[in-house]
This record gives C-alpha cells, structure tokens and sequence, in this order.
C-alpha cells in the first residue's frame, strides 16, 4: 500500500517532538479520520531555523508530517507558505487516495503555525 519512502519517513520521522522556545505552534485535526497534528516553529529573521511536528495519527500522516519539515526547514515564511499538500505527496512519491488527506494536515498545520507567528509579529 506505501512505498519505501513513505515507508521510511514513517518508521525514521524526521523532526519530531516539541521546540521549547518556539517562536509558534500550528494544530490542525481531520474530521475525516481524527489525525492531529502540531507543527511548532523556531523563526529567526523570517527564516524558519528549526521545525518539530507531534502527529498522532496513521503512517501517511507521520510521513507527510516527517517530509513536511524536511521540507520547510531553511525557507523563508512565505516559501515556506507556498509549501501544498500536493509537494508532500510528490517529495514522498505519492500515497494512495484514501491517503491524501494526511498531506492536507500536514500543510495546513504548517501554515496555521506561520499564521499564528505573523499575527505576533505583527510591525
């Protein structure tokens, strides 16, 4: 059903747990199966330096979270905005359509993440 890369990216997560000085946090469930994930954010200059998830969820949601740092970690925010659900899928080399919806946790919790720090940092 998963292919090695989803394989991995859920048995070896990358970027889990929580960051204790946080600059922000993102929490989003699904109301199609009860995932939630949170994203938490280490922010410098507009420039994500550290990014942690805590999914509690199924292996395509553990996985699109894992790549979602992956992927994000370095950008700038509004790179980081422009991540989408279909970027996940495609960095993980695809999930079946029953699936696709973990992708979408995983987004949007990045970006409810990027909201909350822009609405404290408001200039």
């Amino acid at each position: 059903m998963y292919n090695e890369t989803v394989i991995d990216h859920f048995n070896n997560p990358r970027n889990v747990g929580e960051i204790a000085e946080k600059s922000a946090m993102g929490q989003v469930s699904s109301p199609v199966c009860g995932d939630t994930t949170f994203i938490y954010l280490d922010v410098e200059d507009g420039v994500i330096k550290d990014i942690k998830f805590k999914t509690f969820g199924c292996a395509a949601a553990i996985a699109s979270s894992s790549m979602l740092t992956t992927m994000a970690v370095g950008k700038t925010l509004d790179e980081a905005k422009q991540i989408s659900n279909d970027d996940i899928v495609k960095n993980l080399g695809g999930l079946p359509d029953v699936k696709i919806h973990c992708s979408v946790l995983a987004a949007d919790a990045l970006r409810e993440a990027i909201e909350n720090y822009e609405k404290e940092h408001q200039a």
